[in-house]
């Protein structure tokens, strides 16, 4: 049976890396940025145990029942995963769910459509379980990853899920304990570009981490108790350490990248917040990331020019990169940086901090 109106409405947005990239699966601290693109899912009650979902953004439909195990049809069955996730958190679903889902977060662009859908689907199906449960952003967050990261296991950290469940600006630290501190700080607008050339996320992560990785693993037989946390910028051992020269150059790079997260962080707890080093900063980390790391484009390094030409205060690729999106920082105006960003060929959108998931509850517990 169909409903005809919404039981519930759950709002998620997408995000930005600030500072941090390829960092939260090393166990390095990152600061994302939940922005003013979002994913929305509406969803009423069902008189069985069906659940249908509707995606007219991407012209697809999922279907299936709560009835009896769920096993997985596909790769990445994020849907499905989420409901088991949940079921083996002791949560439980007598009814089913007519859903719909929109958004005009960028997909397969960097700005983290996948784990603000995932986001999204487990705060929803918490509220309408039978346990009509209000998950905290933290509770959100480690669901959403279990569900989309290591439920079917991908290499990414759980950045984006943060991201998605806080809002604002947050600063993830990883080691010696999860811990996710809101920062205080009122930033100006931002321009994201969307380059257009599509992504291999799973493909550029495992190689970059994958790299780093085995880097780190032929330190720590030289020099037990190495940390990537803690190693001196430009001090790490050559002469044998059985590292080539390329492996040596992107540790180099990943502990360069830490250091400008961490004066990142210092900065953004400072008032007033000085926008023109903030931009420096996101310049120096995109320097890393298209020099050491090898994820940046050409296209979006022209979109990155074009917009500091045209007054931005400095930008960066977001996400895993190798194609997506780029953004700049302008607080003084954007579009005339947006302007810049289209000429170069990319899509841009004005875009602010937002805050994180959110639910519109109707009568959900009906």
């Amino acid at each position: 049976m169909e409903t005809s109106c919404a039981a519930i409405s759950v709002t998620t947005p997408g995000r930005v890396c600030l500072f941090g990239e390829h960092q939260d699966y090393l166990g390095l601290p990152v600061i994302p940025c939940a922005i003013s693109l979002r994913i929305t899912m509406e969803a009423g009650w069902r008189s069985d145990m069906e659940i249908r979902i509707d995606l007219p953004d991407i012209g697809s439909r999922e279907e299936f029942s709560l009835a009896g195990p769920l096993p997985y049809v596909r790769e990445r069955d994020y849907f499905r995963g989420a409901v088991n996730i949940l079921r083996r958190e002791g949560f439980t679903f007598s009814r089913g769910l007519d859903c719909s889902v929109r958004g005009t977060i960028p997909i397969n662009a960097g700005t983290s459509s996948s784990s603000a859908l995932v986001v999204t689907w487990i705060n929803l199906l918490a509220a309408m379980s039978d346990q009509n449960a209000s998950l905290s952003p933290e509770e959100c967050a480690r669901f959403a990853h279990r569900a989309e990261v290591l439920e079917f296991r991908e290499p990414g950290g759980m950045m984006d899920h943060c991201a998605a469940a806080y809002g604002g600006v947050t600063a993830i630290d990883f080691t010696p304990e999860f811990a996710v501190e809101t920062l205080d700080v009122e930033l100006g607008t931002f321009v994201l570009g969307d380059s257009g050339e599509p992504k291999d996320t799973k493909g550029v992560l495992s190689r970059v981490k994958d790299r780093v990785l085995d880097a780190v693993q032929l330190l720590r037989r030289r020099e037990d108790g190495f940390s990537l946390a803690r190693a001196a910028s430009g001090e790490l051992p050559r002469e044998g350490s059985g590292l080539t020269s390329s492996q040596l150059e992107l540790l180099d790079g990943t502990i360069r990248n830490r250091d400008i997260t961490r004066e990142a962080r210092a900065l953004l707890k400072k008032k007033p917040l000085d926008d023109r080093r903030l931009g420096e900063l996101l310049s120096a980390h995109q320097t890393v990331l298209r020099d050491v790391l090898g994820i940046s484009t050409a296209k979006i390094d022209r979109m990155l020019d074009a917009a500091e030409e045209a007054g931005a205060y400095g930008g960066k690729i977001n996400g895993s990169g190798g194609g997506g999106c780029m953004f700049a920082y302008a607080p003084v105006n954007p579009e005339a940086v947006a302007e810049a960003v289209a000429s170069a060929g990319g899509k841009p959108r004005i875009v602010t901090v937002d805050t994180g998931t959110r639910r519109d509850a109707g009568n959900a517990a009906a």
